[in-house]
């Protein structure tokens, strides 16, 4: 009887350092996803100016300039 005692509550001890411990990984992956983001959009911005600005022909805009890069 005292064993069943213990291996219940280790039981519940586990689930809840398991719950834990999801709620932390779910908290860290999603800031990571969130910063990852910005730092994509950040640098697709910056990366649209700089073809704007320096590598598109008059008229063309900034994806067909990224398209015909990529062709050569």
């Amino acid at each position: 009887m005292a064993k069943s005692k213990i291996v219940k509550a280790n039981e519940k001890i586990a689930q809840a350092v398991t719950g834990g411990y999801k709620k932390i990984e779910k908290g860290v992956v999603e800031g990571y996803k969130k910063i990852e983001q910005g730092v994509v959009d950040g640098y697709t911005k910056i990366e649209d100016k700089f073809v704007d600005a320096y590598l598109t022909k008059d008229g063309e805009t900034v994806e067909e300039a990224k398209a015909r890069l990529k062709k050569q």
